[in-house]
């Protein structure tokens, strides 16, 4: 099937998108294969630690269930060849692997390693006692909920289309979830008109993390910093679904000129927003200056045309590591406007802490933790980060 790509596909027509998606990948060979080339092609550029989301299907016409649908996903982890995989405790038998990828790794045919867990999405579309079916069938087909979280489950996602739904429909089934020792990320601001009631009340819960953040208002960004609650930044996901008009104006960080800033423009409510002179001046949210945590993610890789590499590119070549004001003085309309200045890109350095620090806002166990800061502190031994 060939996927073209429009940059300004709108956050429903993306939507629209996932659906189609969701019709072709409801056969379990097909869900195995996906969750395999995913893993192995997010390995190839050198990740050590992905956290995989999914939502449960059903599909009765193939004898899909959602406990066999996840099944199929981790059928999917054994199968992976192309690099060593970690996608659960280490007490898990390793005959679970694939006789051919256990060759493989005996032969040391393998030498890149991957830590993969699992995070099982609730869609908002679904129902309480849907999603309930999502947090309690977690893991395998041979134990029930907590006991096979042993097969790599560690938390659940609350997303879908952020205008379909109430959130407090799925809040016992999140409790339950959290009760139990999952860890729970939800979608939160990211629809361009959001419900900033729901965004008050998903920071109250204080989930472990929170993905997107890209339309709070001046409360909600002050409850979130006071909160420290991680957010997962999505750049290319945000610019292409126009949930923010630019990168250069992200809540990542303070933009490189913002001297093009118009009357026209469009700007997104991550900004604060003050008039002086008569004109309105607008400041991004600045999440890396304040050192808010956060991590750079994806999205859906493929729906978007995007890696981790790219992402971080991204990050180092838009913004600043420092800001200048300068006033430009525009005697027709008697306004100062500030201009921030590019003076420095994001070098080696900044970007290599960024995803060291994203280490500590994972949901992986902590033997994974401590393997992982190892592996970085092997790597900045290695590397010239200058």
């Amino acid at each position: 099937m060939l996927c073209t790509y429009a940059d300004d596909r709108s956050l429903v027509e993306v939507f629209k998108l996932f659906d189609l998606i969701h019709i072709l990948t409801t056969d379990h060979a097909t869900v195995t294969r996906i969750t395999k080339e995913v893993v192995e092609d997010f390995a190839a550029e050198n990740v050590v630690y992905l956290e995989l989301r999914t939502t449960p299907k059903r599909n009765e016409l193939k004898g899909m269930t959602k406990r066999s649908y996840v099944e199929a996903v981790i059928e999917g982890l054994r199968r992976v060849c192309a690099v060593d995989i970690d996608f659960a405790p280490a007490d898990i038998e390793l005959e679970k692997r694939s006789s051919s990828c256990m060759d493989k790794a005996s032969n040391g045919l393998t030498s890149k390693k991957i830590y993969v867990r699992l995070l099982l999405s609730i869609d908002r579309r679904e129902t309480l006692e849907a999603a309930m079916e999502t947090v309690k069938f977690l893991p395998s087909a041979v134990k029930l909920a907590l006991e096979m979280r042993g097969n790599g489950v560690v938390g659940i996602d609350l997303s879908g289309n952020p205008r379909v739904g109430d959130w407090k429909t799925f809040l016992p089934a999140l409790v339950f979830a959290r009760e139990q020792g999952l860890r729970v990320t939800l979608h939160c601001g990211e629809a361009r008109v959001p419900n900033q009631e729901e965004i008050h009340a998903m920071l109250d819960f204080r989930p472990e993390r929170i993905g997107h953040a890209c339309c709070l208002k001046e409360d909600a960004w002050s409850k979130l910093k006071s909160l420290k609650i991680p957010v997962e930044i999505c750049l290319t996901s945000n610019i292409r679904t126009n949930t923010i008009s630019s990168v250069d104006v992200h809540h990542f960080g303070l933009v490189p000129s913002l001297s093009k800033f118009s009357f026209g423009s469009r700007f997104n409510s991550s900004m604060s927003i003050v008039k002086l002179f008569g004109i309105l001046i607008y400041f991004a949210a600045d999440l890396y200056k304040l050192k808010h945590p956060m991590t750079l993610c994806t999205d859906d890789s493929g729906v978007f045309s995007t890696s981790l590499s790219k992402e971080y590119a991204i990050a180092a070549t838009t913004f600043t590591d420092r800001t200048q004001n300068q006033l430009d003085v525009s005697y027709g309309m008697l306004t100062y406007i500030p201009t921030l200045v590019h003076i420095k890109d994001l070098g080696k350095k900044e970007m290599f802490q960024l995803a060291r620090n994203a280490v500590d806002f994972s949901f992986a166990e902590e033997r994974v933790i401590t393997q992982l800061k190892k592996l970085f502190d092997i790597a900045e031994e290695e590397l010239i980060l200058q």
